[in-house]
């Protein structure tokens, strides 16, 4: 995606996110047991600081999580979080050098697009707890997140921190499951050493041990364990159920 078209659809997400939440802090959110709409606007609120902080600083702040933030108003942390946030992002080019954890991209483009994504999840976390109308994510947006849920999170996460994914990892057997969306294809395997990801294969008729098939939105939804609605498997099922364990330790 462009990097304008990152920005684009961030701002429509936090702005959607914000009156939404606002109906009810008190209201529980399903796809996040435990919490508030209060906590799940906090959340968002200081992951944003944080980003904050590792594009001005050029590093990972420490100490963290800054002081009150744990007390502050929800609503009122994310009015001040989300204007901080947008003029570090305005502020630079895609190729601007900026501390990441992801160690094959050290730009503010990596940013640009962890907080698109970051944000349209949470902004259906908040129409699923006031149930009201999860609007649809965008096509070019979601066929984005699906890569990066798999490569950035999956594949880079699951091969730097192989110890994380315990069980569901190390008896992985290499067996393979078609990602298909938008008229992309994902191909993903796992192994004992980390999950491998080709990307770019198209969606048509590829050899694979079990297949996952929807559109962009629905297909992105799946993968973040926000509902299945609109998805289909085909194949192995426990090879699928593994894969969505996988994602779930890869995505805490």
């Amino acid at each position: 995606m462009e990097w304008s078209r990152f920005l684009e659809c961030l701002s429509a997400d936090v702005d959607r996110f914000r009156e939404v939440s606002a109906k009810d802090l008190g209201a529980p959110v399903p796809s996040c047991p435990g919490w508030s709409v209060a906590d799940l606007v906090r959340h968002v609120a200081v992951v944003y600081l944080h980003k904050v902080e590792c594009l001005s600083q050029g590093r990972s702040p420490d100490p963290w999580p800054p002081p009150g933030s744990a007390t502050a108003e929800p609503l009122a942390l994310l009015d001040g979080a989300w204007p901080e946030l947008r003029a570090q992002l305005w502020a630079r080019t895609p190729e601007s050098a900026a501390y990441t954890w992801y160690e094959p991209d050290q730009t503010t483009r990596f940013w640009a697009r962890r907080m698109a994504q970051e944000t349209v999840i949470h902004r259906i976390d908040a129409e699923l707890a006031l149930r009201t109308a999860v609007q649809p994510v965008p096509a070019d947006l979601a066929v984005d997140g699906i890569d990066e849920v798999l490569v950035v999170f999956l594949e880079y996460a699951s091969k730097t921190w192989c110890d994380d994914f315990g069980p569901d990892l190390a008896e992985a057997d290499d067996r393979s499951v078609l990602i298909s969306a938008g008229g992309a294809g994902w191909l993903v395997r796992a192994a004992p050493s980390g999950v491998s990801v080709e990307a770019g294969i198209g969606s048509g008729l590829v050899a694979a041990d079990a297949a996952v098939r929807g559109e962009p939105g629905a297909m992105l939804r799946w993968l973040w364990g926000r509902g299945s609605g609109g998805v289909t498997v085909d194949g192995d099922k426990d090879l699928v159920g593994r894969l969505r364990r996988l994602l779930v330790t890869a995505t805490q």
